[in-house]
């Protein structure tokens, strides 16, 4: 569009809705998706297919629901950015059923086709789920404010008590989830299950049990898009400030009838662990994915017992209870298996890291050293193989591998748009002959990887190749059609070559 015209638009839209620009003008990128819509097809992603009822194929959707779920981003993303900009639901109204205005499309439909009043009610859905989301997340300005975000969400998260296995289990999954988001750049990130899961170290079940018990209930997480196809599910990160404040969710199994002890009468046990910790998440990120702390090594205690030793090295058992929020008696357990491998050490009452325990990541702070005379620490390979625990990461890793392998080719033949017809000229014209069965395709017409040879010229035809199951699958522009459309072109063609014959 040239410049011109979109000042024009621009200058048309601050004038018609000046409230909203005097209040606090929107962004570049708003007016553009108000006044020209979706050009770049943003929006459009996942629209127009779906999940299926089994969670594992794809299905598509016909042009009129893909067009109403992609009209309905639009106008969901343009209520955030009214809402973030501190306007009004009369204003969004407004700016959506203007008639000039693209963006609104979906709520002028609306309107058309079941009154104001639905486009009014249905704009208020809208307005409440954006004014919602707004509220629960934060704009980020630059980079440099998304790293400091994350830097923020780190420390909470090192200082926030994770007690019991699943508790330990639930910091490897978000700390996983926090290297995603620092790459990306803030804690909008993209990642998949099994992704998730070779990074924390822990098998698939117990990822998705720890995000619906911990992680989602307790405010860390929020799935914003399901996954399917080629593309991980999209998340946020939170801040863990849910009212629940990160407390599992126990599941129905461990359920009990059983009237629970009063507090006013002091009948809730104290727990041993203190409010807050003081953990280093970069360490436990580092190692979590070994096979020395896989289920049946070390283990989560610990993942959490070195990172605290890490942090702040020289503490007493009572103190690491508080810092690393395991229990007295599996810190003392631990700790042995630690000195046993010669990753840590006893001075005293006191215990630290080996001078050499981190090796490979990063040595252990100076103050942990005590002297020459400390014996090296064994290597996590030989801590791995000590505990029959060596191999489990590189067979998760072929593991997932291979359902990756196997749903990808599933996508293949969903997407392969198959012609049950040959097509070959009689006089002039065009006539479809019907593709013979698979093992009746001759031999000679395999090419190298998946093509067909012209059986006149011996040359690669471009326009075929075979498909999973053998047929010959015809590549035209018109390929682009659903099963009853070719179903009844295959039937057409067998009556034209009937008569032809």
């Amino acid at each position: 569009m040239p410049d011109s015209t979109h000042k024009a638009l621009s200058q048309r839209h601050s004038t018609q809705f000046h409230g909203i620009r005097e209040y606090a003008p929107l962004p570049s990128a708003a007016t553009d998706l108000i006044l020209l819509g979706d050009l770049t097809g943003r929006y459009a992603t996942g629209s127009y297919s779906r999940l299926n009822t089994d969670g594992r194929t794809v299905a598509l959707r016909d042009d009129r629901q893909g067009a109403a779920e992609h009209g309905h981003r639009i106008t969901a993303a343009i209520a955030c950015h009214v809402a973030r900009a501190g306007g009004t639901i009369d204003q969004l109204t407004r700016l959506l059923l203007h008639p000039d205005h693209e963006g609104g499309r979906h709520a002028r439909h609306i309107a058309l086709r079941s009154g104001q009043s639905g486009a009014l009610d249905y704009i208020r859905r809208v307005w409440a789920s954006a004014t919602a989301a707004v509220s629960a997340s934060m704009a980020l300005g630059s980079r440099h404010d998304a790293y400091e975000v994350l830097a923020a969400l780190r420390d909470r998260i090192e200082t926030t008590p994770w007690r019991g296995e699943r508790g330990r289990t639930a910091l490897r999954v978000l700390r996983a989830h926090l290297t995603f988001a620092e790459i990306a750049g803030g804690p909008l990130h993209h990642a998949s299950e099994r992704q998730t899961a070779e990074e924390a170290g822990i098998s698939r079940t117990t990822l998705r049990a720890v995000y619906d018990t911990v992680l989602k209930p307790g405010g860390w997480l929020r799935r914003l898009r399901t996954g399917h196809g080629r593309e991980g599910s999209t998340w946020y990160l939170g801040d863990g400030s849910a009212p629940g404040d990160g407390a599992p969710v126990l599941p129905s199994r461990f359920w009990t009838t059983q009237f629970p002890p009063d507090p006013a009468l002091e009948e809730w046990t104290t727990p041993e662990t203190a409010t807050t910790a003081d953990i280093d998440s970069t360490v436990l990120g580092r190692l979590m994915g070994h096979d020395a702390f896989a289920r049946h090594g070390l283990g989560g205690a610990a993942l959490m017992l070195i990172s605290a030793l890490h942090q702040r090295p020289a503490q007493t058992v009572r103190e690491l209870v508080g810092t690393s929020s395991v229990s007295r008696a599996t810190t003392y357990r631990t700790l042995q298996r630690l000195a046993y491998h010669g990753l840590a050490h006893q001075t005293g009452e006191t215990w630290s890291l080996a001078p050499r325990a981190l090796e490979g990541i990063g040595n252990s702070r100076p103050e942990s050293d005590t002297g020459p005379e400390a014996a090296p620490a064994q290597g996590w390979d030989e801590v791995a193989e000590h505990h029959c625990t060596t191999g489990v990461a590189a067979r998760r890793k072929a593991r997932h591998a291979a359902q990756r392998a196997a749903y990808r080719e599933a996508l293949e033949r969903l997407a392969e748009h198959r012609s049950k017809a040959v097509v070959i000229v009689r006089d002039g014209h065009q006539v479809l002959v019907p593709a013979p069965r698979p093992d009746e395709i001759p031999p000679a017409w395999h090419a190298p990887g998946g093509g067909v040879l012209d059986p006149a010229t011996g040359r690669p035809a471009t326009d075929w190749r075979i498909a999973t199951d053998g047929r010959l699958i015809l590549i035209t522009p018109s390929d682009q059609r659903s099963y009853d459309e070719l179903a009844a072109a295959h039937a057409e063609a067998l009556s034209e070559w009937n008569s032809a014959a």
